[in-house]
């Protein structure tokens, strides 16, 4: 996937949080700040960062009997006095600090989609693709799950998404209406914004 210097995926991306072990809502509050900085530390052109309210989500997959997940995205964009030519630097070396930040609140990888402390995910990042065992870009599970596009789309519904296999433009609204029923039983419920997380319905 190449995108233009005019598409607003060439000069964005996209990070998702995930946590239900724990305290989800300390952790979530403790790793903002932190996530912030290193973003920042990582893209060296100035940013605009936009976070969504935080979900409560049902577990996707998985072992039977996790508890309930809290959510949230945070998105980046490059800000308008950057020009479109500055790309964004090498994503494998956000994901090591994502990694690291992981380690930092106690994540321990012991098995697929298991419960966790906190998930830091890499959606996509700018006009990057990779398909790594390391890293996959865009996210190839982006467009089916709602604890994703819940937020993505309480930041802006009308926010396109690299995953239109149709080469339709799928927007993240769009994307979350699309999804089987299935996926949506019971909804994502969106928390109220507090101190530490003011972003709401």
């Amino acid at each position: 996937m190449v995108h233009s210097p005019a598409d607003p995926l060439s000069v964005s991306l996209a990070i998702a949080l995930g946590a239900n072990l724990g305290d989800p809502v300390a952790t979530f509050t403790a790793v903002r700040p932190q996530l912030e900085a290193e973003l920042r530390a990582w893209a060296v052109a100035p940013l605009q960062l936009s976070w969504s309210p935080r979900f409560l989500t049902q577990p996707v997959g998985g072992p039977p009997g996790q508890p309930p997940y809290l959510n949230a995205v945070l998105l980046a964009r490059l800000a308008a006095a950057s020009l479109p030519g500055e790309r964004w630097p090498d994503p494998t070396r956000l994901l090591a600090r994502l990694l690291q930040l992981e380690a930092t609140f106690g994540r321990e990888r012991r098995e697929r989609w298991g419960p966790r402390r906190l998930d830091l995910d890499l959606l996509w990042c700018g006009p990057f693709t990779c398909g790594s065992p390391e890293l996959e870009l865009p996210h190839p599970r982006l467009g089916e799950r709602a604890f994703v596009l819940a937020p993505l789309a309480a930041i802006d519904p009308d926010l396109p998404l690299p995953v239109a296999p149709t080469g339709t433009p799928l927007t993240a609204s769009a994307g979350l209406a699309a999804l089987p029923r299935a996926a949506l039983e019971p909804p994502p419920l969106v928390l109220p914004g507090e101190p530490g997380w003011p972003e709401g319905p």
